[in-house]
């Protein structure tokens, strides 16, 4: 019997560590940011073009919220354009097909030009996304 006690002891022993390791890579994923590119208003850009595909990604692996690919006159950018709730929140849609003016600031994330939305123009109407200084409106930032 001491045996099974010993052996059971170990299982639980490295099922939690295994857990423990797992949420401390979700973390690291997601953690508030961190390991991903940071807004940075000095390679701030303004680009115009056409949407060619609207997806929100809500995997853990990858960059939660709403995704733009956009087709400027000489590329073609992912934009991030920040949590799908805050868009709904505030009523502002896009689809594929629209014509859309993005300030942002332009990164590199996976080895690709992006781009971390700071205002989304669609005809008349602006979605504010981002303060001058990078703060998240959906964020406790927008309370400094």
């Amino acid at each position: 019997m001491k045996i099974n006690r010993d052996m059971t002891g170990f299982v639980v022993l490295v099922v939690a560590l295994g857990l423990v390791a797992s949420l401390g890579f979700a973390q690291r994923r997601l953690g508030g940011g961190k390991g991903l590119p940071k807004y940075d208003p000095t390679t701030e850009v303004t680009v115009k073009g056409a949407v060619e595909k609207v997806t929100q990604d809500t995997s853990p692996m990858g960059w939660p919220g709403t995704h733009l690919t956009l087709k400027t006159g000489t590329e073609t950018l992912d934009v991030h354009v920040g949590p799908s709730a805050f868009l709904t929140e505030k009523k502002f849609e896009i689809a594929a097909g629209d014509q859309v003016e993005v300030i942002g600031s332009k990164i590199k994330y996976e080895g690709a030009d992006a781009l971390l939305a700071r205002e989304v123009k669609k005809g008349d109407k602006s979605l504010i996304l981002r303060n001058a200084q990078g703060i998240p409106q959906w964020s406790a930032g927008r309370r400094r």
